[in-house]
């Protein structure tokens, strides 16, 4: 599958949320508390990607988005493929690419939550480096105000050796 991996544009928004919408519900909806998933709706999900534009990359095979993932400083904040984009190799791509804006952002550290019981993440992201860390409490953003959730915390050390 061809595919760019690009700073998306605000017209890429929805497609960018309709992907992190069905990702998370297929992901979340059996291990999350039913009060968090009431909270995650669309305009939620839309809000928050409109709101991180600016700290998103996506994979596009240049009339779809296919994939994206999101940073915070040193966190990766969100990551999804499409259902028609996994297995292609995009999630190795664009974990990749956060990887390397969280080190060129002067980070040795990256760290990322993982709900607990997600364990296909789970074992992607120890497959792509990172190790479990143990379970946190984080507080997530929803429409009223923070939720506390446990996650598994994963974090990888960066390669400060290389040039950018």
């Amino acid at each position: 599958m061809d595919y760019t991996l690009e700073t998306p544009n605000k017209a890429q928004a929805k497609q960018i949320c309709a992907i992190w919408e069905a990702g998370w519900h297929e992901a979340h909806a059996n291990i999350v508390p039913a009060s968090l998933r009431e909270l995650r709706t669309y305009s939620s999900f839309f809000d928050r990607t409109v709101a991180n534009l600016a700290n998103t990359r996506i994979a596009s095979d240049g009339a779809e988005v296919l994939g994206f993932c999101m940073v915070k400083e040193n966190e990766l904040y969100q990551m999804y493929v499409s259902r028609l984009a996994r297995g292609t190799g995009i999630a190795q791509a664009l974990i990749a690419d956060a990887e390397e804006r969280i080190r060129l952002a002067g980070h040795n550290t990256a760290w990322l939550a993982c709900a607990m019981g997600n364990e296909r993440a789970g074992r992607f992201y120890e497959k792509s480096g990172w190790n479990n860390t143990g379970p946190r409490i984080v507080d997530l953003d929803t429409s009223n105000g923070t939720f506390p959730l446990e996650v598994s915390r994963f974090e990888k050390v960066l390669d400060s050796s290389k040039v950018g």
